[in-house]
């Protein structure tokens, strides 16, 4: 049996459920010393993702091993099976204890994982996030995909464009607590708001980042609304698992399904119409260039505003976070281009 548990969020009727499951050279200038003929250093970087079962990550895993490979040095791919904050620290202790230069992680909770983070760098391991953030006093940068607020309106865009621009809709979160999905969320409110005054958020629902679960909430939401009009899912396994419940409720096309996932995971989905669009990037590409800019730091370079990295192209900095680029629609149409 499925737990479901059903708080009242904000104003009016929205309604959360989560479920319950050289120094210098020394010598004369006559004589300048020999070179030490000794190897460059081998680093080990550790990419943590949120989840290591999550295919979204597993794809992020295989550019950051290219990388690694391009650059000669060691990626250990560790995180939890699921996407859980303390399961998090403990794979963090664990590589405290390995002595890896470098952890780059995708936080579960961008508080709770800060005193870990911190003991790593006291122990001098560099800390970078990507993906999903934390606290800036848990790490020196953070690698993001695209810009938030650009990305979070366009998400709103295509349900908006789906659904006519009016009716009722729910949101389904990987997890409240995601510094990264929370950051979203806000965009994806302030646009509705903004723009689109007939749409109606109904539900914001967390699926902790499990396809099971998450198809038992979208089948609960369209039990509970049913002239729900769509669907938004703003974690990867979201959209497919909507889509899933979309068609076996014979609601295909009835109710629109739109949000961030991966063209393989919803191929099939798109071209039969029980889902809409897909929005995404490359995590491939996301995967390569935390690497990329991980090596870089290592060796005492900091990312720099319009920097080309090979592979990746021309990153933008704010602040402190980088962002690779600009988000991808997949349609029917154009679905079966990508292979990610």
């Amino acid at each position: 049996m499925i737990a479901l548990l059903m708080t009242s969020c904000g104003s009016g009727s929205e309604t959360r459920y989560e479920l319950v499951y050289s120094m210098e050279p020394v010598g004369s200038a006559s004589q300048p010393p020999e070179e030490p003929n000794v190897p460059a250093k081998r680093y080990k970087i550790a990419l943590v993702p949120k989840g290591i079962e999550i295919d979204y990550f597993k794809y992020a895993a295989i550019g950051a091993k290219e990388a690694g490979k391009s650059l000669g040095i060691d990626v250990l791919f560790r995180g939890p099976a699921t996407a859980d904050a303390d399961l998090q620290i403990d794979i963090v202790e664990q590589l405290i204890d390995q002595k890896v230069d470098l952890i780059a992680i995708s936080a579960n909770d961008p508080v709770k994982l800060v005193p870990v983070l911190q003991k790593a760098r006291i122990r001098g391991i560099k800390v970078i996030t990507w993906d999903a953030d934390t606290e800036p006093e848990g790490r020196e940068f953070f690698v993001n995909m695209v810009d938030p607020e650009v990305l979070g309106r366009h998400l709103l865009d295509t349900l908006a464009l789906t659904m006519g621009e009016k009716g009722n809709y729910a949101i389904m979160t990987g997890s409240f607590s995601a510094a990264n999905l929370n950051e979203w969320l806000r965009w994806i409110n302030i646009q509705q708001r903004e723009y689109y005054p007939d749409m109606k958020l109904v539900a914001t629902v967390a699926t902790d980042d499990d396809q099971d679960k998450a198809y038992d909430v979208a089948n609960r939401l369209l039990v509970d609304y049913p002239d729900l009009g769509g669907i938004l899912g703003n974690s990867s396994v979201g959209p497919p698992a909507a889509a899933r419940a979309v068609k076996q409720a014979g609601k295909s096309g009835a109710v629109k399904v739109v949000g961030l996932s991966s063209p393989n995971l919803m191929n099939g989905y798109l071209r039969e119409g029980s889902a809409q669009i897909a929005t995404l990037w490359s995590p491939k590409k996301l995967g390569f260039l935390t690497i990329m800019l991980a090596y870089r730091y290592l060796n005492g370079q900091m990312p720099v505003d319009g920097q080309e990295i090979e592979g990746v192209g021309n990153i933008r900095l704010n602040g402190d976070m980088v962002i690779m680029g600009e988000p991808l629609d997949f349609t029917a149409e154009n679905v079966s281009q990508y292979d990610f």
